[in-house]
């Protein structure tokens, strides 16, 4: 008998364990995403739980794990006159990040389908976690197709297949466990909402704590049967209160004016979604029971917030979630306390108490500043300055031509005939090189149903459609001729809005820049968005225009990570294209960077230059670069970081 770490003898984590204990309590919130660093518990936390959890009566023998009161027409187990009723223990699904489609949502029963030529429904995991949890360790990382698959679920509680000529609903009312690393990357906003609650976690700084979680640890690993009997008293203690809250949790009340105190949360803290005012509601409720009491308090929704709401904050993609815990503290004293009484009538303006005019007009001793002479810096000075960026509008979806077949993943761009992705569909092949047995079967079944057999008339390869990977490549100009306050402010905007479309596809970002004698990769190939971010708004400005270096550099890193890791390209440069710092002295620094552009796009890499020359006298290379890199071309005159990245989505596609 495998043995799983107690949950009573967790060390610490007290938010963690509350938070998981609410959804047992009421398992509709939707489930708890524990996020946070690598051996902080959270996968130990989470299967722990499903030990604690008080029995269910089930269906003996159910794939659909129905209650005995609520048998399912499609079940064969159900409809049987046999049937007997049984307490089982919770079930606690693993959806691994590799499960097919078929396994997750279920499919033809081949046993059947070849010993008996029927068709016939085999459940799933959806069906096999129905009024269980469901646990998906780095959900962050879960392919997009069954991201889709767990939404549709998740908002309606019913599976539903229709394939192989099979058409079957049934319950899939599931309590999503979830953990991630943000090393790895975000989760789809959409995803993340459904989650009733999230919990932060990290290790313990104390070295006592630290120290008292090593001992345990290490005494559960000599024999996890002894240390599993040592904690068993507690365990069966938690299970006793847990079945007490689920029990009382309809006759929990929630004082009306607390409906007011939730939504004035909800509100103060910017949160669009309104799921968060139920969760917020039954997080509270579950508080109160779990407690052992039958009303709700300022104090239950306080704690529940805390829960509830950091994840539905954030708006865009570099803001931190999080709540302003002083903040929360304030509203909810506000809440508890009487309001205060009406100030005093004031006197009218222009008099005293006493009733006597008085002047208000003070002197102005200084008149404002425009700011239009706090900047001093001219175009071309080689000094180096740090400029903040312009703010930045989401940009929409840029489109990607694939190059070649990718077996990577990616959001983007997608690829049809890749060996790996989703099954788009099942055609007819004497020699499939990806066998589509379900169809195969199908064929064979239809053909002779009273004579099966299989020949190879009736063999079907799959389809598939995959997701492209994608570099975007920043090449950003940062000499002195970009100097200019306001220009290089709605660059790096402009580069913003860049990152944020690359966040929401998960593509990886690198950054160069380029300025003085050299380009510089400030920013190997990476899918950590926030450190391109930071690199962009700590780039200095100054100096010459190394435009060939930069290229050259460019060149060698799209060699080195997009092919060499099968990742599509997208080459945006920002420059005005005045070049005057060349690889080879000998040669023209215009003439030898755009050779280089030439030799980039006989490479076929997709590339947009964006045009920040300004003035009225101009040269107009940027538009020769983008001729000679066989690519867009956008000026950026005195457009601002909103309107320029709106451009860009209009012209690639978005």
């Amino acid at each position: 008998m495998k043995h799983h770490y107690p949950f009573v003898a967790i060390v610490g984590q007290e938010q963690l364990k509350r938070a998981l204990l609410l959804c047992a309590v009421d398992p509709s919130m939707g489930g708890v995403l524990i996020r946070g660093d690598k051996g902080t518990a959270k996968s130990t936390a989470a299967r722990g739980l499903a030990e604690v959890l008080p029995p269910i009566a089930r269906t003996a023998g159910c794939g659909f794990n129905c209650a005995p009161d609520a048998p399912l027409a499609e079940c064969p187990t159900c409809q049987s006159p046999e049937t007997s009723a049984e307490a089982a223990p919770v079930p606690f699904i693993n959806l691994p990040l590799g499960a097919t489609e078929d396994r997750v949502l279920g499919s033809l029963d081949f046993e059947k389908a070849l010993k008996h030529g029927q068709q016939a429904f085999k459940p799933g995991l959806l069906a096999a976690a129905h009024r269980g949890l469901l646990y998906i360790d780095e959900i962050n990382l879960l392919a997009d197709h069954l991201v889709d698959v767990l939404l549709d679920v998740a908002a309606m509680g019913v599976n539903t297949v229709q394939r192989e000529g099979l058409s079957v609903s049934h319950p899939a009312r599931i309590t999503l466990l979830g953990t991630m690393n943000q090393e790895e990357g975000e989760l789809r906003p959409q995803l993340l909402d459904r989650f009733g609650m999230m919990v932060e976690v990290s290790a313990p700084r104390d070295a006592a704590t630290r120290a008292e979680v090593v001992r345990r640890r290490l005494a559960f690993e000599a024999d996890p049967a002894g240390f599993t009997r040592r904690w068993a008293e507690d365990t069966a203690a938690l299970r006793q209160t847990l079945h007490a809250a689920q029990a009382g949790l309809a006759d929990v009340a929630m004082p009306d004016s607390l409906f007011d105190f939730i939504s004035r949360l909800c509100c103060e803290f910017e949160v669009a979604s309104l799921r968060a005012d139920i969760v917020l509601n039954k997080a509270a409720r579950a508080l109160a029971a779990l407690d052992g009491r039958r009303e709700v308090t300022a104090e239950d929704v306080r704690d529940a917030a805390e829960l509830v709401l950091p994840h539905r904050r954030r708006k865009k993609p570099f803001e931190q979630s999080g709540l302003d815990r002083d903040k929360l503290d304030e509203l909810t004293r506000q809440a508890t306390e009487p309001p205060p009484p009406p100030p005093a009538p004031q006197p009218p303006p222009g008099q005293d108490s006493a009733g006597s005019d008085t002047d208000d007009t003070q002197p102005d001793d200084a008149e404002p500043s425009d700011g239009e002479n706090d900047d001093n810096t001219q175009p071309g000075s080689a000094a180096e300055q740090l400029f903040a960026m312009g703010a930045a509008s989401n940009v929409g979806r840029i489109e990607v031509a694939a190059l070649h077949a990718s077996e990577a993943s990616g959001r983007r761009s997608s690829s049809e005939g890749t060996r790996h992705g989703h099954t788009l569909r099942a055609v007819p092949s004497e020699a499939p090189s990806q066998l589509a047995l379900d169809a195969t079967l199908k064929s064979a079944l239809l053909r002779n149903p009273n004579n099966f057999s299989v020949t190879r008339a009736d063999l079907h390869d799959k389809v598939r459609v995959g997701k492209q990977a994608n570099l975007i490549l920043l090449v950003v100009d940062a000499s002195g001729s970009m100097a200019a306050k306001r220009r290089m402010e709605a660059v790096k905007g402009c580069v913003l809005g860049l990152l944020q479309d690359a966040y929401q596809r998960r593509d990886q970002v690198a950054v160069i820049a380029f300025r003085g004698n050299t380009a510089e990769l400030v920013l190997p190939p990476t899918r950590q968005i926030e450190q391109a971010e930071r690199a962009l708004s700590e780039l200095p400005t100054g100096g010459r225009t190394p435009l060939a270096h930069a290229l050259q550099l460019t060149a060698e890193t799209l060699a080195q990570h997009a092919r060499a890791d099968n990742l599509t390209p997208l080459l945006v440069v920002l420059s005005d294209g005045r070049a005057n710092i060349a690889l080879d002295t000998r040669q023209d620094p215009w003439r030898e960077a755009l050779a280089l552009a030439e030799a980039l796009a006989g490479q076929g890499t997709p590339a947009l230059v964006l045009d920040t020359e300004e003035g009225y006298v101009r040269l107009g290379r940027a538009r020769e670069l983008a001729t000679a890199l066989q690519g867009e071309y956008l000026p950026m005159d005195t457009l601002s970081a909103e309107s320029l990245t709106l451009t860009i989505r209009q012209r690639l596609g978005g």
